[in-house]
């Protein structure tokens, strides 16, 4: 990952590196490193059921339904004129850091409304999802993870996959199915990976089924003698499927360093997330699942930050897993066919003023970590890189259709090397044939 990321991350990762063991988890003491910040982040409240909440603000509020003119819709009940908190402050990320994260987050969004333009010029195959809103959490997120750990991105958080080294460019052409995507043309969308230097599990579209495949790196890290943290995301819809549950459980159980972040985005497709589960706040499944949780504002890049960097922690000193919950919204539809019409205005008005992108601008150029003629440079950095590899990426060929057959399926004879070391195992003593399932039941 390190030879694909910018200097200013590589550096960032350097320096976490050098002063972890002074992160508190509960085998190494209470020194905590800061940046020099004031204060540092700790949860402020706990929910009803003692769940810790890192939020400035708790909107009280919900989604109903109701008939008017033989017309159903939802509407919101509750107050959303509140205006948006200042971002809490980092106890880890540095000047250089949380510039880099906020340019990653531009990054990612110009990205998404170019893949938006592709689309309607009809250059995409397939679908685009976007994941406007939610740059904070996604970027964030994958930034607090060091070398060696491993990223399972949904749909929307392709922020990640730029945080991990991939240029908007192969996204692009990914998307445009063109010969130089990471898949090379042999499917599209947000659907690749790179298990070989940047450590991504390729989306798929079967929702939750990642964080049993999260599990099992985590699992044969440990079999090789490392505990690594595994970074994945879902959505409130996709928390309530039978392989969240499962491979989440496995992960508990087993005590690997999986990190979730359900990402409650209040909409499951078109369902409000009022009618999916009972609970309010989605973190409290942490409870069942006999693991920490925590619930964060997915805009906030800092809480983000701060609560998936201390879970790594815990993961690296093989504490196991953390389920961390991040309030947002997702300010599109499902896909580029859904208008979101369903969604109540008052809900949109309400997340816009709560734009990360905008809050993490406002923080930089509070704290005077950035000029607003530094500001708008990075901007303009940006937009560059951005128009640069769209013209690579439209003016890029189609593979050869001869080439079809090729890179689709794996080779079995190819010898795979163990990523961390030899595996560590135990000899027993042999037995004898059909012993191992000479069981009472079987009698």
């Amino acid at each position: 990952m390190k030879k694909n990321a910018s200097k200013a991350q590589s550096k960032a990762h350097t320096n976490r590196r050098a002063s972890e063991a002074s992160i508190p988890t509960k085998s190494s003491g209470n020194g905590a490193r800061r940046n020099g910040n004031r204060g540092g982040q700790y949860p402020l409240r706990s929910n009803p059921h003692g769940i810790p909440d890192y939020r400035l603000e708790v909107p009280n509020v919900r989604t109903v339904e109701e008939w008017v003119d033989s017309e159903f819709r939802y509407k919101v009940e509750g107050d959303l004129s509140s205006e948006p908190p200042p971002l809490r402050e980092s106890k880890y990320l540095n000047r250089e850091q949380s510039i880099d994260i906020y340019r990653y987050m531009l990054l990612n969004r110009k990205m998404e409304q170019t893949l938006e333009n592709l689309f309607k010029q009809q250059k995409v195959v397939g679908g685009v999802y976007l994941g406007l809103g939610q740059e904070g959490c996604s970027c964030a997120s994958a930034y607090a993870l060091r070398e060696g750990d491993w990223i399972g991105p949904m749909i929307r958080n392709q922020g990640a996959l730029l945080v991990r080294g991939f240029k908007p460019r192969d996204v692009m052409m990914q998307y445009m199915a063109k010969s130089g995507a990471p898949t090379g043309g042999r499917d599209a969308g947000s659907h690749f990976g790179d298990k070989h230097k940047r450590h991504i599990a390729a989306p798929i579209s079967m929702l939750g089924d990642l964080i049993p495949v999260l599990a099992g790196v985590a699992l044969g890290a440990r079999l090789q003698g490392k505990n690594i943290a595994c970074l994945t995301w879902v959505g409130d819809g996709g928390q309530s499927t039978g392989p969240t549950y499962e491979g989440f459980n496995f992960a508990a159980v087993q005590k690997l360093g999986v990190i979730l972040i359900v990402e409650n985005n209040l909409w499951a497709y078109s369902t409000p997330v009022d009618r999916q589960v009972a609970c309010r706040d989605l973190a409290d499944r942490a409870i069942g699942y006999g693991v920490p949780g925590f619930i964060v504002d997915g805009t906030d890049p800092n809480q983000v930050y701060d609560v998936t960097y201390e879970a790594a922690q815990r993961a690296y000193a093989g504490e196991g897993a953390t389920l961390i919950e991040a309030k947002m919204m997702r300010m599109r539809g499902h896909a580029m066919h859904d208008a979101a019409a369903y969604v109540p205005k008052p809900y949109f008005e309400y997340w816009k003023k709560r734009d990360p992108i905008a809050r993490m601008e406002k923080y930089l150029l509070d704290k005077r970590w950035l000029t607003e003629k530094q500001n708008n440079e990075l901007i303009d950095s940006v937009q560059k890189q951005i128009d640069e590899d769209r013209e690579f990426a439209d003016a890029s060929p189609y593979p050869d259709g001869a080439t079809a057959e090729e890179r689709v399926f794996c080779d079995n004879g190819a010898k795979i090397p163990f990523l961390y070391g030899q595996p560590r195992v135990r000899k027993v003593e042999k037995q004898k044939l059909g012993a191992a399932s000479d069981v009472a039941h079987f009698r």
